[in-house]
């Protein structure tokens, strides 16, 4: 699967790991060859020039954070980058919140393969313990619709047919048919060609009359670039939820479908990989690009930079509070951060009304109650976390009920805030914050 572009990646990440250093003729190199692999794979042009530009300007004027190296922090912003235009972050389905049966209408140009799709997704959601039924309202090619029944039977779920002409008709009547009895119910329609007026015009009836749950347009990887004017042309007549690119395997202009449909604003949420019935995976950009790279190669980097953010978020918070500006849910996450590492011990030892004989029975205590705490604070609304000061009588009764514990635990769990406010501005507080931002809480 878009094994050039694959290669031609990994070529740029054994480059990078090689040099010394980046220079102004080696980042030429490295987005010339990342240039040529996007090219090859059918990427429309604007997309790769745009993207050289924004892997240029990043690369050369970022800050890179402390404890990353230019070579990983280079590696990462590829990887951000062709993730971005690959579709981003992946799509969830909401399949357990919805009505039974959760629908799902395919649509696409003929020939684009909605039917191996259905297939696939029946199988797919039948895997994931999905009660799942399929249907079509395909009138014009009968043997498409025989076809669907086969792969039906196959995979041992219900199919719906009717001797009738009327895809509306059809529609209306598979619903009755399924009614509840079903978890997922796939749609299969007839082929459209962008420029046939009419078959698009029934697609928006059918679209009306099913209220499908997600609307997915089927797209033949081997179109490339042209995936975009497709899904522009059917998102007018029937706006959709999502695509699914089939046929993905063994073609050279992967990467062009893709990107397009990416460039459309819809997000892609299956792909297929093969000719077989289980060859289907989510698509999730982020994974799919790791694996282009070589994921052994970059997963370390990113975890890497991943904690670094995460480290200087902390610590930008823990100024804040150091300045004065705490609130319940700054004083429950040091809690359970601090819990984490053990270092409980050296916490309690600075609290008031604890020394430095602190018995191991008291952490645990201490330790059971940040647990009732978390509760306790995930029932206060968002105004209550950041003022503390206005919860009073009624607010503490009405907290006590949503989160199951007594009107007591609140009460202490505003006691001990305070107390621990009032600590924060002591000589003792501002000696806990730094062996906070310098992490010298490991160990009980």
């Amino acid at each position: 699967m878009l094994d050039e572009l694959s290669h031609r990646l990994r070529r740029v990440i054994d480059k990078i790991k090689g040099v010394s250093y980046i220079d102004e003729k080696t980042l030429k190199e490295i987005i010339k060859e990342i240039q040529k692999g996007l090219i090859l794979s059918d990427v429309n042009i604007d997309i790769v020039v745009k993207l050289s530009k924004r892997l240029e300007e990043r690369i050369k004027r970022e800050k890179i954070p402390p404890g990353i190296t230019v070579k990983e922090y280079t590696i990462s912003v590829i990887y951000e980058e062709l993730v971005r235009i690959m579709g981003g972050e992946p799509p969830t389905l909401n399949i357990k919140q919805a009505p039974k049966p959760y629908k799902i209408l395919l649509i696409g140009i003929q020939g684009s393969g909605k039917t191996t799709t259905a297939g696939k997704l029946a199988y797919y959601f039948k895997q994931k313990g999905y009660d799942v039924g399929l249907m079509s309202t395909d009138t014009y090619r009968p043997a498409g619709r025989l076809q669907l029944k086969q792969l039906a039977d196959k995979l041992g779920v219900p199919f719906y047919d009717i001797d009738e002409n009327d895809p509306i008709k059809i529609a209306k009547k598979g619903l009755e048919f399924f009614d509840a009895k079903i978890d997922i119910l796939i749609i299969d329609t007839a082929g459209r060609h962008k420029e046939e007026r009419g078959l698009l015009n029934e697609m928006s009836e059918l679209a009306e009359v099913i209220k499908p749950n997600l609307t997915l347009l089927v797209i033949d990887a081997t179109i490339g670039q042209q995936a975009y004017n497709q899904a522009k042309a059917f998102h007018e007549k029937a706006p959709l939820g999502g695509i699914f690119v089939a046929k993905l395997d063994g073609t050279a202009r992967g990467g062009g479908a893709l990107s397009a449909a990416a460039a459309t604003g819809a997000k892609i949420y299956f792909i297929g990989t093969g000719e077989k019935i289980e060859d289907i995976e989510e698509y999730d950009p982020p994974s799919f690009i790791g694996r282009l790279l070589g994921m052994g190669d970059i997963k370390g980097i990113l975890k890497k930079i991943e904690e670094v953010k995460l480290s200087e978020e902390r610590l930008e918070r823990l100024r804040q509070i150091a300045k004065g500006k705490f609130t319940l849910i700054d004083m429950i996450e040091q809690f359970e951060s601090v819990s984490k590492m053990g270092g409980l011990y050296k916490i309690l030892s600075m609290l008031p009304g604890f020394g430095h004989n602190i018995p191991r029975e008291a952490i645990k205590e201490l330790e059971t109650r940040i647990k009732k705490w978390r509760v306790i604070v995930d029932s206060m609304t968002d105004e209550e976390k950041l003022n503390p000061d206005i919860i009073k009588k009624t607010r503490i009764t009405r907290i006590a009920r949503g989160s199951g514990t007594r009107e007591s635990d609140v009460r202490e769990l505003l006691k001990q805030y305070r107390l621990l406010k009032k600590t924060l501005k002591s000589g003792k507080g501002r000696k806990l914050m730094k062996m906070l931002q310098k992490g010298q809480l490991r160990g009980i």
